[in-house]
């Protein structure tokens, strides 16, 4: 098991926020490990990823959502890995602070855990770091004034 967590500030609203990370249309413009959309519905969605070079399919599904708050997205992925991804917005001096948690459970219990750490290091934190910059960068341009 892998659990990466992480948070940033963004001056902007929780609003402005939730609906850029829960459009999956959207992904493209801050996740850096996404490489698209196969399809989604208000609570489904299949994406693809890569990560070192190794591109993998993951089904996802929204199994709590408290809008412009909070998410918990459930995924499956290739040889019955799992993850599970949280969002939590909090309103802070007028913009939000977002608190990402991501726990993946690769298969194999602890041998694939092991293996699994051994191949991808510390790339996950410094993925979802930059991930979540890319997010502030695109919410902040998205809620200047024009």
């Amino acid at each position: 098991m892998s659990a990466v967590d992480c948070r940033i500030e963004i001056a902007a609203p929780p609003e402005a926020v939730w609906n850029v990370v829960m459009d999956p249309t959207r992904l493209g413009e801050w996740v850096t490990i996404h490489r698209r959309l196969e399809s989604h519905d208000a609570t489904h969605m299949e994406q693809v990823l890569c990560l070192r070079g190794v591109t993998f399919h993951v089904r996802w599904e929204l199994e709590e959502s408290a809008p412009t708050r909070y998410a918990r997205w459930r995924g499956r992925g290739p040889a019955r890995c799992r993850a599970e991804i949280e969002y939590r917005l909090t309103a802070v001096d007028g913009g939000t602070r977002f608190d990402y948690h991501n726990d993946f459970r690769a298969p194999l219990g602890p041998l694939g855990a092991a293996a699994g750490r051994a191949l991808v290091g510390g790339l996950p934190e410094r993925e979802a770091t930059a991930t979540l910059r890319a997010l502030k960068d695109l919410v902040e341009r998205s809620a200047r004034p024009t």
